[in-house]
């Protein structure tokens, strides 16, 4: 997609940013609002039920356009094209990239390698649909005869923080008379917390693993193997409490799941892009197939508008192109995301994967060492807690943090005042960082001169406010669609490769190096440099002197 781009660094419009950005970097938003009183409502875009205020930028219209202009001449718009038509956008793989086909409706094309792949898509949801009526309506039995009570989905990475998010997410929708359980770190604590209380003869596991190979899940899913037969008794009760989320049968069924109980997804969906696939089946059984169905339909809305709607009011793309520019032009290093929702506590959490898994490159598609700064670093808490947290460096600190604040109009829990309380919250943040107080204001209460520079605040912090209606399962997935999407903008204007991670690939070829050096029982040849083979001593020691 790049054969015909000029290296970004190269494109007249990247040129006019650097000679543009000095003269923006002094100006104050106190003195940009005062300037254009209407800035409020005219640098503010709506689309899909999702109101995108972008006002309080440290941009003008001149930067805008500029930033526009990069996107044009970066092909943004020949990228979003050849993702929807099933081009193999991840070059290193050679795989395409079709998340959207995953919400694609039923009827819609999407051509991979000569096959429409949506009938399958839907076939796959149809199977879940199933499935998740029979676990939640009782039909589905444990080995015992007894209903499913507990869910435990195992994978790791994109198969545990999308579902896990999700159901937190959506928890107010949920089946409250289940219990819904994690699994992902192979430290033995999360497994053993997450079934403590559970009654094996009510519990189902879904292991989620593409190729059924996962270290850290298949570790999990034979732990979990052997503590249901501890109860059970009888091999034969795995086929009744366990399912899979795979592509490869052969190990499914060595494993003891029946391959009529296996659901599939493929290889042009990646883990972090995945919870809207069959990876969501423990997100279905929760919140049931008709409220997974209007996740989807707010995944496949976002996608529309950002293929269609032109990039001065494509919110994936303003968002995208204003990460950028205090990314590379700034210096910026992080985005704080804060959700002023509860239920919206793991948010954070599945982005930075999102966002770092996918732009955290440090080559282009062609292989050279790129020459600017690529993903930032993704991070937050819900509010009211982080203003008790890390709002402090955020307000008075040295590094500038653009920051994302998310809310919703309408309570799912309305109890009292509590939820103008917190919209009031949101949007005192937001004026805090841009206009701040100034050291003449803080005389103005009275404070002795010494605590004035203590009570200044510069201002002049960057933020975005996201404001919809209620969270439903639509609004969350319209949001996760929004963030896919603005990573999608900045990977395609960085020139990288959004879509492999080849980065998390060394540490786990040397921990499969190094596993059976802790197994040993005599004392391995170590060949690592000395500071490895020092620890790897040091725990062999500690292990055999513990309790």
């Amino acid at each position: 997609m790049t054969a015909n781009i000029a290296p970004l660094t190269q494109c007249a419009a990247w040129k006019a940013l650097e000679a543009h950005y000095p003269k923006v970097r002094e100006l104050h938003l106190r003195q940009i609002f005062a300037d254009d009183p209407n800035r409020g409502e005219r640098m503010a875009a709506e689309a899909v039920g999702i109101y995108f205020d972008y006002s309080k930028h440290r941009i003008t219209d001149e930067t805008l356009k500029l930033l526009l202009q990069l996107a044009e001449e970066s092909g943004l718009r020949a990228h979003i094209d050849a993702m929807f038509r099933g081009e193999k956008m991840n070059v290193t793989e050679q795989r395409a990239v079709l998340h959207v086909a995953l919400r694609a409706r039923k009827g819609q094309a999407i051509v991979v390698d000569g096959e429409d792949v949506v009938p399958r898509v839907h076939g796959v949801l149809d199977r879940m649909a199933d499935f998740s009526n029979r676990v939640r309506g009782g039909e589905w039995k444990g080995h015992t005869g007894k209903p499913i009570r507990n869910v435990v989905n195992i994978g790791i990475g994109g198969s545990d923080l999308g579902p896990a998010m999700a159901y937190e997410a959506l928890r107010h929708y949920s089946r409250r008379d289940m219990t819904f359980r994690f699994v992902s770190n192979i430290d033995g604590t999360d497994f053993a917390e997450a079934t403590r209380d559970l009654d094996a003869e009510e519990t189902l596991f879904i292991i989620s693993s593409k190729t059924f190979t996962t270290l850290e899940t298949m570790t999990n899913a034979h732990t979990a193997r052997v503590w249901a037969l501890k109860t059970l008794k009888h091999q034969a009760a795995i086929a009744s409490h366990f399912v899979a989320v795979s592509t490869n049968a052969d190990e499914v069924a060595k494993f003891g799941i029946d391959t009529a109980n296996m659901f599939e997804f493929w290889d042009w969906v990646g883990g972090r892009y995945s919870m809207d696939s069959a990876i969501g089946l423990s997100t279905m059984v929760a919140i049931g197939k008709e409220s997974f169905r209007d996740m989807l339909d707010g995944f496949h809305q976002m996608d529309e508008h950002f293929r269609t709607a032109p990039f001065e009011r494509n919110l994936p793309v303003l968002m995208g192109l204003l990460t950028l520019w205090y990314n590379n032009f700034f210096g910026a290093q992080t985005v704080a995301v804060l959700p002023y929702e509860q239920y919206l506590n793991r948010f954070p959490a599945y982005l930075q994967q999102l966002t770092m898994e996918s732009n955290g490159k440090r080559v282009s598609l062609d292989g050279t060492e790129v020459a600017y700064q690529t993903a930032p670093i993704y991070w937050g808490e819900p509010g009211t807690n982080g203003q008790h947290s890390f709002y402090q460096l955020i307000h008075q600190g040295t590094k500038i943090i653009p920051c994302d604040f998310i809310a919703f109009a309408q309570p799912l829990n309305p109890l009292g005042r509590h939820h103008d309380v917190l919209l009031a919250n949101v949007f005192a943040q937001a004026e805090a960082l841009a206009f701040g107080k100034t050291s003449q204001e803080v005389r103005a209460d009275g404070m002795p001169e010494w605590l004035v520079p203590h009570r200044t605040f510069e201002g002049n912090r960057p933020s975005n406010t996201i404001l919809l209606e209620r969270l439903t399962p639509q609004a969350l997935g319209k949001l996760v669609a929004l963030y896919e999407h603005s990573v999608f903008t900045q990977g395609a204007i960085w020139q990288i490769d959004s879509f492999d991670q080849w980065g998390v690939e060394l540490g786990k070829v040397l921990a499969q190096r190094i596993i059976p050096e802790l197994e040993a029982k005599a004392e391995p040849k170590l060949e690592h440099d000395s500071s490895t083979n020092t620890l790897i001593r040091r725990y062999r020691k500690l292990r055999q002197t513990s309790p």
